[in-house]
């Protein structure tokens, strides 16, 4: 897979990607990612990105022209229609359909090279998700200073789940939200800590029993932190 980022902060990425394993999955090639200054594709001699919007109001508003020579470059087109197979561009921004496991998966599974568009400031010139974007995704209910944290979320969701990314290929399947409810409870060594024991039977070699102890402790996790996930299975 291929991911680009578009962003007027490229150095807000820093090392970001350098650490775990979306590092592994870079040095196995299994992922590439490139991060972009929208400033490359503009023409004026200041680089200008931004400016201020029609009909007033505050702040200012990300300018089309550069964001669409950048997906021309990287794409070959500005059509979204006539995409490669397998290219999603996706803009950053509170107003988009909310990042939950599922669509992290749906990333994974059926896009070959996706484009980030880093919002800021009041927004992103609406010509561009009328004709570039062919998605929009939120990582919550909040409003951040700008689409690159989101960005950093998305692409570790996402690259964790690319196929041989991870140490067990049962990791992810394993995961929180993965089949609906939270993560079952992890122990590791020493057995006894401060009067705290390890419960008895991680420690019996019985796997059908741990299989039923997990399954029960992932139930009570999400009943007591997320009930909502239960509600949504039950509507």
């Amino acid at each position: 897979m291929k991911i680009d980022v578009l962003t007027i902060f490229p150095e807000f990425f820093g090392e970001v990607f350098d650490f775990g394993i979306i590092r592994r999955a870079k040095l196995s090639q299994i992922v590439e990612i490139n991060i972009h200054d929208i400033r490359e594709w503009t023409l004026d001699k200041h680089r200008k990105v931004d400016d201020r919007p029609f009909g007033g109001g505050d702040g200012m508003v990300l300018m089309c022209e550069p964001i669409f020579r950048a997906i021309e470059n990287l794409t070959g087109t500005c059509e979204r229609e006539n995409y490669p197979n397998g290219t999603k561009v996706v803009l950053l921004t509170p107003q988009g359909r909310q990042l939950k496991q599922a669509v992290a998966k749906e990333f994974a599974e059926n896009a070959n090279h996706i484009i980030l568009i880093c919002g800021r400031y009041e927004g992103v010139d609406e010509r561009v998700n009328e004709t570039l974007v062919t998605d929009e995704i939120s990582i919550g209910d909040y409003v951040l200073s700008g689409g690159e944290s989101a960005a950093i979320v998305l692409t570790d969701a996402i690259v964790r789940l690319l196929p041989n990314a991870l140490g067990s290929e049962t990791s992810a399947e394993n995961d929180s939200f993965s089949n609906g409810l939270l993560d079952f409870p992890h122990y590791t060594q020493p057995r006894d800590f401060r009067g705290m024991s390890v419960p008895e039977v991680l420690l019996n070699g019985n796997h059908a029993e741990i299989e039923k102890w997990r399954n029960k402790k992932a139930l009570e996790k999400t009943q007591n932190f997320r009930q909502d996930l239960l509600n949504k299975e039950q509507s």
